[in-house]
């Protein structure tokens, strides 16, 4: 048993590393948004070599029932644990780490916020139709969605994707997160088996959030809303991660921010 435990240990050590290495090296942090980008406007010209068949053709699989739709909450529960352990642990600052945490909040209260947004410009643009072959029948008396859908008629409006939304703010949002960890692994902190998997199941769920971005794509509706779904996620990242947290002294700061002291001061040197 010893001996299987320390063979775990050493493949989660493995694993941990190379995920580190990847997720903090240069072409990851400059170019990973220009992936997701290309993922979302590329992937939906392949649906003709897609599988109708497939669990992802209905919009009510399992996946996007306990994962994309739920994807703000999966993303601020694993990642607020790695974010607290590892600004924790260096700096022995719980006040640091309520900061880096806020910086989750903000980024889950932007996730959970503009899909509510999306649905008031759905309400505003659209209008009841009722189903009629070979079309359907626009109903002008019944003007809000509530009073179409509850005579069991259909709301049509300009709707913006929010999986793709919540998918590719989720995604950006982890890569910037994780990447600390390379630089966390270079100063020397204790990083146990614990902390190794935590960052592990974060670097996991990154993973399985570009394969399932790479479905909704493929099995999407409509181009246009999936691509602007997509482009604002994109928006609002660079918005907090990239200016606001960079640039404005009264914020949560970036990830890292605080952290490495010996780093700093270093830097002040050959300065």
């Amino acid at each position: 048993m010893a001996a299987l435990s320390n063979c775990l240990s050493a493949l989660v050590c493995l694993c941990s590393e190379i995920c580190a290495r990847i997720l903090g090296s240069v072409c990851m942090r400059r170019g990973y948004h220009l992936w997701l980008a290309a993922v979302v406007s590329v992937t939906p010209f392949l649906q003709e070599l897609s599988n109708p068949r497939s669990i992802f053709s209905n919009s009510n699989n399992f996946f996007n029932v306990k994962f994309v739709h739920c994807s703000c909450g999966w993303t601020f529960l694993l990642l607020s644990g790695f974010v607290l352990l590892v600004s924790l642990v260096p700096t022995g600052r719980p006040l640091l780490s309520l900061k880096h945490l806020s910086r989750l909040g903000v980024s889950t209260a932007v996730c959970q916020g503009i899909p509510y947004l999306f649905k008031l410009l759905e309400d505003l643009t659209g209008a009841c139709h009722q189903p009629m072959p070979p079309g359907t029948l626009l109903l002008h008396r019944l003007e809000t969605r509530q009073s179409c859908q509850a005579e069991g008629h259909q709301w049509h409006g300009y709707h913006v994707s929010p999986q793709t939304f919540t998918l590719t703010l989720c995604s950006l949002c982890l890569a910037e997160e994780l990447a600390v960890f390379g630089r966390y692994l270079r100063r020397g902190y204790p990083a146990g088996t614990s902390l190794r998997l935590v960052f592990l199941l974060n670097a996991s769920l990154l993973m399985l959030y570009n394969l399932l971005l790479i479905c909704t794509a493929l099995y999407a509706p409509n181009y246009t809303q999936t691509v602007i779904g997509a482009a604002i996620g994109t928006l609002c990242w660079h918005l907090t991660y990239r200016g606001w947290f960079r640039t404005i002294t009264y914020s949560p700061g970036p990830p890292g921010s605080g952290m490495f002291p010996r780093l700093a001061g270093a830097r002040n040197k050959l300065g």
